[in-house]
């Protein structure tokens, strides 16, 4: 035999010399040991044998190894060392000790790898290894020694699969392995403590090493190869035989694969592999000790139920599991038997009373679901639905720790971030499966809420469930674009959609659109199911009508909508799949063919029928029914049954035994022979099998069929049929897509659970006092509300708003002292801030959560909470504001300053307001010094309100959407409540006040969309002014807020001057005492807007409103002098003047000119500015000629605008005081005679009445008054005729060619008459008789210059020449000779036509005379 190489000695971890002393070291002890014994100490054993063959062969071994080369050890086969150990322990012969010694050796030998993988013959060595120690026989001397032997038993066996040369055994070996531990296992239950856990800790190991095998295993090797008997079980578990004498571990029967078919045999005799895997879990689930009638509830008694074999089985399956489910999906044999057996036997044992054996389950499951869960879709929605959703509810029947370990175990799955997820796209977006998510969101919230006083632990654990998966969610949010949110096109016509799968699960476009599509048909699915629980026929309607059935009916589609669709009334589709006609009946056929009844029995097969549908009463409906159904079971099981009409007699025979054994109305049973003898000669005139009809028998006896099956789609029970069924669906249903962490779907899952989540935080958060625990709440309130935010759902947000604003400040109002209330109340202060961070951060999609915002602002307001300098600056600006700052902010203590606001007025507030301040003063009670406690929370409270940042919100709303800046601003002024007359209350008056200071606030900054505010501020300020009829805080505050808005909007929003200065109009319809008491402020603020935006107004109206507020305060002696000068501002040198104002300022000085509140130099004043303003009408007279277009509307513009001032002039002129009187006649003239202005005629004619009214009413005055009141009349009088004439001589040639020229010079001749006759004090004032003659005697010499005046004009008409001396006769009689006395007049004439520069008269028209 040649050598082995010198590299494989070298690898060998046992070195040969040293295997050789332990062969000879081993031999020896076992020797000593058996020497012990009498039997084997001396003596010959039989006829010329001198050792027994046990020794003889030890010995022989002994002399063998020293005789081995130790460099060719790896060639000896490792039958010939281990031979005599095993023919020790294979012995009956030998005592436990000796076979004990035999064991510890074969323990040492392998757990050394003396039998290295490589060795000759290595199998058959292992085989013989295995053989021998599982057939082990020895003697019981005593129980010590016993057990001793069972524990080498176990640790030789043990090794075996850990030895390197663990390859080498088969299948068969491996489960011989198994079988003999579970048979120490068992013995050892009688045995002592020390033995059972040894066993059962050795037996965990043997598992775990065989299942660790399983990566090593090379898929494509295993030949694919159905496991026979894969529906029984493989091993019978029964107690190990043991005598008095000897013990044995051999039995035939107890063997793991024990029932095996040949093909079975043939691969349990191939090399360690899945076989022997698939074996072993199928050993393990019988242990669970599960009724095999798959029909019987699962479910005992908790006295009869014994819990330690299913838990020990159950941490043999979960270790397996644990080790090899990464690798099971390699293996088609072992991923089938964890598909449906595995699972299926989990599913049963998980609804057990044990609450530990069901913890046990979910763990597996987990593992399972980690690792399998794309191969096990159907199967994860099963013991949601089946096992998890029914345990977590008390309605079923389920304890309080089956609840808890039901919650644990959700939790537990929602804690991986794609759990959810997982579920929402495979279950609830998957036709013909439930909405798990769904029912998963719904438990969880439902759990939340306590039905006792006290919180339990339950409800705690939901919330942290449903936080769990808002935090996935949240977590996902910025892994994936949106572009994936795509729009589900509806269905514009028909297609099959139930067979519909996606082409391509890993191209998330893809999947996403079927998802999403899927998803919408299954809503419309439900609907559908509503319309028809209600009326058949509009159910069909609605769903042809959304095309999810064709517009003509047709028999397969609507057996499908039966089919698969939950929720159907099961009465109304009995009765329908009963009809006679033979629309129905076609459906009824369709529908039978949606079964799947291979290898079903005929009562499995028709509970799975019948649970679809409830079977109608009548005999014929029923009849049609069977006949379907068995001619689907013929057809898929055509072995038993010759023809359909035998599956149909033995269907109708089940019916009638089910309805016999069930019913309590029938008193005589039917027994087995009864039923045995109803069914013969029913398979074409032959008997079907005894057997059969027996197992029939006590199957219907055991377990009923339900033919009233429940209604809905609730949390079932599992049945054997129901889990046929389940694994028929799994072979055709759509493949299970992974999340891989993208949010594509999260924006429906969030809206589905987002208002239950927050429901249940809330019911968390009102009820537990921890602050761990409340945190967690805030933490799940603040996710909730980033999440709103990212999908814009506003509404959900709002709720957030509404039921985290209960918990703050207004969560307790019967508190004396709320500020230190507040400060004591963790949970408020908590809920305060979150609140307030929502605010900020997520404003933008806040609307009528707006409400509860303000109300709590408004509650911290009024307990003095809310810091005096709540905002640094109300806008972009930094100008200082009158309603920056509330008026009646205080801290919450006396020591805190008190800031008053810029726009106080000077004056008291009238009567109403000094006694309000009366009343504020007797109220005031005495403070009481706080204790330590106590100011440590109106520290905590003041702490609290710095963080919450209010002062934020408002200053930084420009940054908010429009429709929630709206809300904003419509919840303060709701919050400010309707003005009134006269406050009722303080509070609410301040609460009125702060309120609009903050709506002021919220206007300044946004000023670029004041637009959306103004008309909701516009009437609100209306309200106050019209309402408020005495001086308070609140209408004090609305009018200088107004002001200030317009003051600061003016110069940016030039589409919105008009209305803004419009606004302004309110102020003068204040009440008289608000409009006295503020008058000077007003003045103030006016004066200030003027100067600041007078190059913005441009409108007559909006300069009407300014000058309008000017003048109303005109009278006043506060306000008289800055109004004054606001005008003096406008006017001064016309700086500001334009035609939109012109009328108005002149109107507007005249009034201060008229004031007798001033001195009369300011009358003066303001007379100078209208002079003055004459100035800018030559201005544009004269742009206007150099200009085109609409110059002679303009022009007219212009006359109207001198007319006005010549008016307003005039009637200063009668003022009582002299200097004024006379200044405005000197003005009047420079105004009358002014050059530049293109005055019409009509506009001359109209100037001479101003005139002609003025000289009558100061010759009244003259006549009438007392010289006392107005003195020096007759200078004004004269200086009055020397105007009169100056506007003649000015106007002559404008109106010398008018027709009403005639009438004209008779007027200023009647005129001249009364006043040369006038009599001031009883005499003729000579020195005006001098003037008007001197006058007369000009303007007739100019007329004659002209050619105006003669005896024959130009147009022959002498009558001007004649009433003109008629009436100069009765003033000057003699100025006929001197106008005319020959030609000498004539150069009279001319002289004086000279002297005062009049223009003559060419050919009708006048020119310059040089």
């Amino acid at each position: 035999m040649d050598a082995p190489p010198a590299s494989s000695a070298a690898s060998d971890p046992t070195p040969r010399v040293a295997m050789a002393c332990v062969l000879t070291s081993e031999v020896a002890t076992v020797l000593a040991i058996m020497r012990r014994n009498v039997r084997w100490s001396g003596g010959r054993y039989a006829g010329d044998e001198l050792d027994h063959p046990l020794i003889a062969g030890l010995k022989s071994l002994r002399r063998a190894v020293a005789t081995w080369d130790p460099s060719r050890w790896g060639d000896v086969e490792p039958l010939l060392y281990l031979r005599p150990f095993l023919d020790l322990v294979r012995s009956d012969e030998a005592g436990a000790p000796t076979t004990g010694a035999a064991l510890s050796s074969l323990h040492k030998i392998l757990s050394l790898d003396l039998v290295g993988p490589d060795a000759p013959n290595v199998a058959d060595a292992m085989s013989a290894v295995v053989e021998a120690v599982t057939g082990c026989r020895f003697e019981v001397t005593d129980l010590a020694s016993e057990e001793a032997v069972l524990a080498r038993v176990l640790q030789v066996l043990l090794a075996c699969v850990r030895a390197r040369a663990a390859p080498a055994l088969s299948n068969r070996h491996v489960c011989d392995i198994v079988s003999t531990c579970f048979r120490v296992v068992q013995q050892a239950g009688t045995k002592g403590e020390l033995l059972q856990r040894i066993s059962r800790q050795t037996m965990h190991e043997v598992v775990r090493c065989v299942f660790a095998r399983l990566p090593d295993i090379d898929a494509t090797a295993v030949e694919d190869q159905q496991i026979a008997g894969s529906k029984q079980q493989g091993f019978s578990a029964s107690k190990m035989w043991n005598g008095n004498d000897s013990a044995c571990l051999s039995s035939s029967k107890d063997e793991v694969g024990g029932k095996s078919g040949v093909v079975q045999d043939k691969a349990m005799m191939e090399l360690f592999g899945v076989p022997c895997m698939v074996e072993i879990l199928q050993f393990l689930c019988s242990l669970l000790n599960i009724a095999e009638d798959n029909e019987v509830n699962p479910r005992m008694n908790a006295v009869d139920f014994d819990e330690d074999m299913p838990l020990f089985a159950l941490g043999l399956i979960n270790s397996s599991i644990e080790l090899s489910s990464s690798y099971i999906h390699r293996h088609p044999k072992l991923l089938a038997f964890v598909q449906d057996e595995l699972f299926r036997n989990l599913m049963q044992i998980g609804l057990s009373i044990s609450p530990l054996i069901l913890s046990t389950v979910s763990s597996i499951i987990f593992t399972l679901f980690y690792h399998l869960r794309q191969e096990l879709k159907l199967q994860i929605e099963a013991f949601f639905a089946c096992v998890i959703l029914r345990l977590s509810q008390s309605r079923y029947g389920a304890t309080y720790q089956q609840q808890e370990v039901a919650l644990e175990t959700i939790v537990e799955f929602c804690r991986q971030k794609e759990f959810m997820a997982e579920m929402y796209m495979n279950m609830d977006c998957d036709l013909q499966c439930s909405n798990v998510f769904e029912d998963l969101v719904n438990m969880l919230s439902k759990s939340a809420f306590s039905v006792e006083i006290t919180l339990s632990p339950l409800n705690v654990l939901s919330l942290d469930g449903l936080l769990a998966v808002i935090q996935a969610i949240a977590d996902r949010t910025g892994n994936s674009p949106q572009h994936r949110q795509q729009t589900v096109e509806e269905m514009r016509e028909y297609f099959p959609f139930w067979p519909l799968k996606c082409e391509n699960i890993n191209d998330p476009d893809q999947w996403v659109r079927f998802v999403n599509q899927q998803k919408s048909i299954k809503r419309k699915l439900m609907v559908g199911v509503e319309h028809f629980n209600t009326d058949k026929q509009k159910g069909f309607e609605y769903l042809q009508g959304a095309h999810l059935l064709p517009e003509k009916l047709d028999p397969p589609n609507v057996a499908l909508f039966f089919r698969y669709t939950p929720g159907l009334d099961k009465n109304l589709l009995g009765d329908y799949l009963g009809n006679h006609d033979e629309f129905s009946i076609q459906v009824l056929h369709e529908f039978s063919k949606t079964f799947d009844f291979k290898e079903l029995n005929l009562d499995a097969a028709l509970r799975l029928f019948l649970e679809t549908f409830r079977l109608p009463g009548e005999s014929q409906k029923i009849q049609r029914i069977l006949e379907a159904f068995s001619e689907r079971y013929y057809e898929q099981s055509p072995k038993l049954f010759v023809n359909c009409d035998a599956a149909l007699v033995l269907s109708y025979s089940v019916i009638l035994l089910n309805t016999d054994q069930h019913n309590v109305r029938v008193k005589k049973k039917m027994t087995e022979e009864d039923f045995i003898r109803n069914n013969r000669h029913i398979n074409g005139g032959n008997d079907l099998p005894r057997e059969f009809l027996s197992e029939l028998y006590y199957s219907i006896c055991k377990n009923e069929i339900k033919t009233i099956p429940d209604q809905g789609v609730g949390c079932s029970e599992m049945s054997f049929s129901h889990w046929a069924d389940l694994m028929f669906k799994s072979k055709r249903s759509s493949a299970y897509i992974a999340c891989h962490s993208y949010p594509f779907l999260d924006h429906d899952m969030f809206l589905i659970m987002a208002r239950p989540t927050i429901a249940a935080i809330s019911v968390i958060f009102g009820n537990v006092e921890q602050e761990e625990n409340l945190a967690r709440c805030i933490d799940g309130f603040l996710s909730v509300s980033r999440l709103a935010a990212f999908y814009g759902l506003n509404d959900v947000l709002n709720d957030l708003v509404v039921e985290l604003g209960k918990f703050t400040i207004l969560w307790n109002t019967s508190y004396d002292d709320p500020a230190t209330a507040f400060g004591e109340d963790t949970k408020a202060r908590m809920a305060t801030e979150a609140l307030f961070t929502i605010a900020t951060i997520h404003g933008d999609h806040i609307n009528t959560g707006w409400g509860t915002i303000i109300d709590c602002i408004l509650r911290f307001h009024k307990t003095g909470l809310i810091p005096a300098c709540l905002f640094n600056d109300t806008a972009d600006d930094q100008e200082p504001s009158s309603a920056s700052l509330p008026s009646k902010i205080s801290a919450p203590y006396p020591a805190a300053s008190q800031v008053m606001p810029v726009s106080t007025p000077k004056k008291t507030y009238g009567l109403m307001g000094r006694f309000s301040q009366l009343l504020y003063l007797d109220t005031e009670e005495p403070k009481f010094q706080p204790t330590e406690e106590q100011l440590a929370a109106q520290r905590n409270a003041s702490e609290t309100i710095k963080k919450c940042q209010i002062g934020t919100i408002f200053t930084e709303s420009k940054f908010l959407q429009a429709d929630s800046l709206l809300n904003l601003a419509r919840a303060l002024i709701q919050a400010a409540g309707q003005p009134q007359k006269i406050p009722s209350s303080i509070d609410d008056e301040d609460n009125a006040v702060f309120c609009l200071e903050l709506i002021i606030t919220v206007a300044l900054n946004n000023r670029d969309r004041v637009v959306l505010l103004w008309h909701d501020f516009y009437e609100h300020i209306t309200h106050i002014v019209q309402s408020t009829v005495t001086p308070c805080n609140l209408v004090e505050k609305a009018v200088f807020g107004l002001l200030d808005i317009v003051q600061r909007l003016l110069p940016y929003k030039e589409n919105l001057v008009d209305d803004l200065l419009r606004s302004l109009q309110l102020i003068l319809k204040l009440d008289a005492r608000v409009a006295d008491a503020y008058c000077e402020n007003i003045t103030q603020e006016v004066t200030r807007l003027v100067r600041d935006n007078a190059t913005h107004i441009k409108s007559q109206m909006g300069w009407q409103t300014i000058i309008s507020l000017l003048c109303i305060t005109a009278r006043h002696p506060d306000a008289s002098e800055a109004c004054f000068e606001a005008l003096v501002f406008i006017m001064f040198e016309g700086s500001h003047l334009s035609p939109a104002n012109f009328v108005l300022l002149v109107e507007a000085s005249r009034q201060f000119a008229e004031s007798r509140l001033g001195s009369a130099e300011r009358s003066i004043h303001a007379l100078n500015l209208m002079a003055e303003s004459v100035n800018c009408l030559t201005r544009w007279s004269h742009e206007i000629k150099e200009a085109s277009g609409e110059a002679e509307r303009m022009l007219e513009g212009i006359n109207e605008m001198w007319l006005q001032l010549i008016q307003a002039l005039g009637k200063m002129c009668t003022d009582q005081r002299e200097e004024v009187r006379n200044h405005a006649l000197l003005l009047l003239h420079k105004c009358l005679v002014v050059d530049g202005i293109s005055v019409s005629s009509s506009v001359w004619l109209m100037s001479f009445d101003i005139v002609f009214q003025l000289l009558d009413e100061l010759l009244d005055i003259a006549q009438t008054s007392s010289p006392k009141d107005f003195r020096n009349m007759e200078v004004s009088l004269l200086h009055a005729v020397k105007l009169l004439f100056k506007l003649f001589l000015q106007s002559l040639n404008d109106l010398s060619a008018q027709s009403s020229f005639s009438k004209l010079w008779l007027e200023v001749l009647d005129m001249m008459e009364k006043l040369i006759k006038v009599k001031v004090r009883g005499s003729r004032i000579e020195k005006l008789q001098e003037a008007i003659t001197e006058q007369l005697k000009n303007i007739l010499l100019v007329m004659k210059a002209s050619g105006v005046l003669s005896k024959k004009s130009t147009s022959g008409d002498s009558s001007l020449w004649e009433a003109t001396w008629l009436q100069v006769s009765n003033i000057a009689p003699l100025l006929h000779s001197v106008i005319f006395p020959g030609n000498d007049g004539d150069d009279a004439a001319q002289s004086i036509k000279d002297k005062l520069d009049i223009p003559a008269v060419s050919e009708g028209r006048l020119v310059s005379v040089k």
